[in-house]
């Protein structure tokens, strides 16, 4: 039905879901939601890999440009999710939340196109401020569709189960994307890798907006604006902030091992020419572990789903402490296993915070917004990563370690393989009895 008011009402194709039809919730509707996954992941990945290389190797620019240039722009873009959430807010309450997608996907495609597709002719200093440009409309784009994918998939359904699968189908399609990213660039050029991003980009959000399950509506209320309050207003709520604090834990867990893999790969495993395959084992097992860990979800529920995943990647990763004892010829066998099942893990922290991020949202709709958790959730989630990078990194070097060198101490490689594998697991293990404790603070979802 089409209304007035414009907006989701104005696509007739839409299905509002209630309790009643989220059993039905077909595998259609489920990849129409969570296609647009695939575009926004496979927009990152060359950002952080691919992009440094491109600017130092095609165009000559010195390497502290380029990093005084990410660390700003990302800097920036950790800062403007909240912002991004209370806009998003503000366009749900109006019934106009597609909005959010239609201004995205635009940004996404058009900032990704520039920043790997520069005109020539450029002076070091233009080339730099064109970076920057298209940096902050790439990071519009990717920040701005996120938040209004996830607010969007939040209300879908009313079940831990559906939200599970809402989850999962979201950030199954996002690792499909990463996936896809890891290995186009370097067959077929980051010419096909722009194509396939625009037409993947206006193919999954012409999917969502046309044919996915529509939202509900977010109740009206008093507006507080694009304020500093508004942004933060989530964090009155106990519930949330206490899963927040569960998920910045277990977040800072995950992304140090993955700051540290190629370092450990190459310098303690000497398995650097199988980097690609770690990673693909890693990623393709995460997707098809969450269908089975979404089914657990009606009988186990979302806590205990999470906590079996975290318990998981501990068992796991506490093998790699003891991998200087193991026969070489071994070596290569028992870390791709080790991949799998860390992938397998991987599954649950994809599923489970969100689905019960949505939960809170959904039992306290007054005092939760959408759009303004998940601005935060995403500020943590890039935070997380920075704070991973800034706190490991200067400390492996301190205690010896230097990449890529035959000279590296005894010492050095030691402390790699300790903040690859042990720190991580204590972080687990404190995030695991957080999330114990803070049960009563989280009914029902």
């Amino acid at each position: 039905m089409t209304t007035a008011r414009g907006g989701l009402d104005a696509f007739p194709e839409g299905v509002r879901v209630t309790a009643a039809a989220e059993a039905h919730l077909s595998r259609r509707a489920l990849l129409a939601y969570g296609g647009l996954g695939f575009p926004l992941s496979f927009a990152a990945l060359p950002i952080y890999v691919v992009l440094p290389d491109w600017y130092a190797q095609r165009f000559g620019l010195p390497l502290a440009w380029i990093g005084i240039v990410l660390l700003c722009s990302r800097l920036a873009d950790a800062f403007a999710d909240p912002w991004f959430g209370v806009w998003t807010d503000r366009l749900n309450q109006a019934g106009r939340l597609s909005r959010a997608i239609q201004v995205a996907v635009p940004l996404l495609i058009l900032g990704f196109a520039a920043l790997f597709h520069p005109p020539g002719g450029l002076s070091p200093v233009q080339l730099t401020g064109w970076m920057v440009m298209a940096l902050l409309l790439t990071y519009a784009g990717f920040s701005l569709g996120s938040i209004g994918h996830q607010a969007w998939g939040a209300t879908l359904a009313q079940s831990a189960g559906g939200r599970a699968s809402i989850a999962a189908a979201r950030e199954g399609s996002g690792l499909l994307g990463v996936i896809a990213a890891a290995v186009l660039p370097g067959l077929a050029g980051m010419t096909a890798a722009s194509a396939l991003l625009a037409l993947a980009a206006l193919l999954a959000s012409w999917m969502l907006l046309r044919i996915a399950p529509r939202p509900l509506a977010m109740p009206v209320s008093r507006t507080e604006g694009l304020t500093t309050r508004a942004m933060l207003a989530p964090l009155r709520h106990a519930g949330f902030r206490a899963l927040l604090g569960v998920f910045a834990l277990n977040g800072i867990a995950a992304a140090i091992p993955a700051t540290l893999l190629l370092f450990f790969v190459r310098d303690v495993l000497g398995l650097q020419a199988y980097s690609g395959l770690i990673l693909a084992i890693y990623f393709l097992s995460a997707v098809a572990s969450m269908p089975l860990w979404s089914r657990g979800v009606p009988r186990f529920g979302l806590v205990r789903i999470w906590l079996a995943g975290m318990g998981l990647s501990i068992a796991v990763f506490v093998w790699v402490i003891g991998v200087d004892y193991l026969d070489p010829s071994l070596m290569l066998p028992a870390f791709l296993l080790l991949s799998a099942l860390s992938g397998v893990a991987l599954g649950t922290d994809l599923i489970a915070p969100a689905a019960l991020a949505a939960g809170l949202i959904q039992q306290a709709p007054h005092a939760l917004r959408e759009g303004a958790c998940f601005g935060l959730w995403n500020f943590t989630a890039k935070l997380n990563l920075a704070l991973a990078a800034g706190l490991m990194l200067p400390l492996l070097t301190l205690l010896g370690y230097a990449p890529g060198t035959l000279d590296t101490p005894a010492a050095g490689t030691t402390a790699l393989t300790l903040a690859y594998g042990l720190v991580p697991c204590i972080l687990k293990l404190c995030a695991m009895v957080a999330l114990w404790r803070i049960r009563p603070l989280i009914p029902g979802v």
